[in-house]
């Protein structure tokens, strides 16, 4: 008896059910950009460090210069060369941006405000109130915890991360993935033109490019030939040092579909083979020994959506990542659309601006073969088409599943 085809819903929850953080290692900071924390990042020194200038000028003790009259101007103060002593009574030191404010001083004029006369200054009326002073801790105490558990690192953490005085970093291992495409036409891009039959191998490429992306360290991809033997030799290699191995094409049932025939000898138990959407029907997921298999359909855009379905938040779990997973949002399109009763479809949609209320439009082509690269180039996300409906009239709010930000 064939086992019912699993849901979106249920296809993740099966997926997530097998999966957990990988162990946990030490990095340098400076080897921490797309890595996830698996331990808070807190703050070894405080931000500033000393009540520092915010502005040029001139600081001062405020009494002091209450008269308008000139004062005697005592020294300097740069950033990493502060005035040394306390300020003196009835003087003033020269400051610039991010130098700590001399003891003594409670405030910084700016120099617009003053008249400088060898080794006095006279300050015009109207510098206050402010005081041009960036407290000692303002912007974070020691101690305090700047980033956390689960947080995956990108340019904007990483300057907190430095911010926090701190060398290394203690972050989840990478995620290792190996590649396989299966089918005799495919060809490496820029030599299947020698072949009369052969056709580029274009989708190995972007799940390569995409697993990068979404923090995973790529082991191998390559290409094998619909020859069950020799494939049963090289799910055996991969194997020997990926997480998830997955292959692509031959998915399906058909004579020449070695996806998990390949994988059989090894220990192959399978979680689900078949699910309800459109496209992505021949997606299956299961378990070789400690390594998680994915076998992803042949045809780009179908390979596309189970990716930003499936493998991505799959790749996200075992990194250990609490943050950074994109969830649906609701958008408007921009023309009515059809759709045909049984399974939900996922189509490429783009972005075109918003209604007179501020919701995000999207626009959606007709419907198209999974099969065809055209959808896929400047489209910034799917849209989800449910099931059970035929028809959608324009100004439909639909589920948008963004690919970026």
């Amino acid at each position: 008896m064939t086992a019912a085809m699993k849901t979106f819903g249920e296809a993740s929850a099966l997926i997530a059910s097998h999966v957990a953080p990988l162990e946990i290692e030490t990095v340098p900071l400076s080897a921490g950009a797309g890595r996830v924390l698996a331990a808070d990042i807190r703050a070894a020194i405080p931000s500033p460090r000393h009540s520092v200038s915010a502005m040029d000028g001139y600081a001062v003790r405020e009494s002091d210069i209450a008269g308008g009259e000139p004062v005697q101007v005592a020294g300097e103060a740069r950033p990493g060369a502060p005035f040394a002593g306390v300020l003196p009574a009835g003087e003033a030191v020269r400051i610039f941006t991010g130098a700590p404010l001399p003891d003594g001083a409670d405030c910084v004029i700016m120099q617009e405000y003053a008249q400088r006369d060898a080794d006095t200054v006279r300050f015009a009326a109207g510098f206050g109130p402010a005081k041009h002073v960036r407290q000692r801790g303002s912007d974070f105490e020691e101690g305090a915890v700047l980033l956390r558990r689960g947080t995956r690192l990108d340019a904007k953490t990483l300057v907190a991360a430095a911010a926090a005085d701190v060398a290394e970093i203690t972050v989840h291992r990478q995620p290792a993935i190996a590649i396989i495409a299966t089918g005799d036409e495919l060809a490496e891009p820029g030599s299947a033109q020698l072949a009369p039959y052969a056709i580029p191998d274009t989708t190995s490429l972007a799940i390569a490019s995409l697993a990068q992306d979404a923090g995973a360290r790529v082991t191998s991809r390559c290409r094998a030939q619909d020859d069950l033997p020799a494939l049963e030799r090289q799910a055996g290699e991969l194997l020997e040092s990926a997480d998830i191995v997955i292959v692509i094409g031959g998915a399906s049932v058909g004579d020449r579909d070695f996806a998990k025939p390949m994988f059989a000898p090894h220990g192959l138990a399978l979680v689900f083979d078949r699910l309800a959407i459109k496209p992505g029907k021949p997606l299956s997921f299961g378990r070789i020994g400690q390594a998680l298999f994915l076998g992803l359909p042949g045809n780009p855009v179908a390979a596309f959506v189970t990716w930003t379905l499936f493998a991505k938040p799959l790749c996200h779990r075992l990194s250990g990542a609490t943050d950074g997973l994109r969830t649906a949002r609701l958008v408007r399109a921009d023309t009515p659309l059809q759709h045909k009763i049984g399974r939900c479809e996922y189509r490429p949609a783009t972005i075109v601006g918003r209604d007179d209320q501020g919701r995000e439009v999207v626009h959606l082509g007709p419907q198209v073969h999974s099969a065809q690269l055209a959808p896929l180039v400047g489209c910034d996300g799917l849209v989800r088409l449910p099931g059970d409906v035929k028809e959608l009239p324009l100004g439909s709010m639909l589920e948008f599943l963004p690919f970026e930000g």
